[in-house]
């Protein structure tokens, strides 16, 4: 492991001590919760759009979980401001944890996508695309 490596894991611990835009928003224009249900990690986002309901405002989050779900939700509560909601929709598994920069286990991905998957379903929800009668809680198994 070189030195970029340990900045990285670094990076995940000062996110997951001191997490970006941890609380609910006031007024969301949607907001999802999802778990991983073999770990126990929860996390939910709280999403508020642009007056033209086209690119992502802020984002905030909470949630319990380990290291890798809540350094991931924090560092993404940070990428998505300026997204539009197509663009969320488009972010793969690699680009999360590329935006860690750190190799995750396979048993770990759920945990670092927790965060992604669950804003991603409340998107859908948001945009009629999923009922949330049906779909109250993002599990996320991979």
């Amino acid at each position: 492991m070189g030195t970029g490596s340990d900045m990285y894991r670094q990076q995940i611990l000062d996110h997951y001590k001191s997490p970006r835009n941890y609380g609910e928003l006031e007024d969301p224009d949607f907001s999802h919760t999802g778990e991983n249900p073999s770990c126990g990690d929860t996390i939910q986002m709280d999403v508020k759009l642009d007056e033209d309901n086209e690119e992502i405002e802020y984002v905030s989050f909470t949630g319990d979980g380990c290291a890798i779900s809540q350094a991931s939700a924090s560092m993404l509560s940070e990428r998505l401001v300026g997204m539009t909601l197509a663009e969320l929709e488009d972010l793969e598994t690699d680009d999360i944890t590329d935006m860690l920069g750190v190799t995750i286990s396979p048993m770990r991905i759920p945990c670092a996508v927790l965060g992604n998957q669950v804003a991603k379903d409340g998107a859908k929800i948001y945009q009629g695309e999923l009922d949330p009668e049906d779909y109250g809680e993002t599990i996320t198994e991979e």
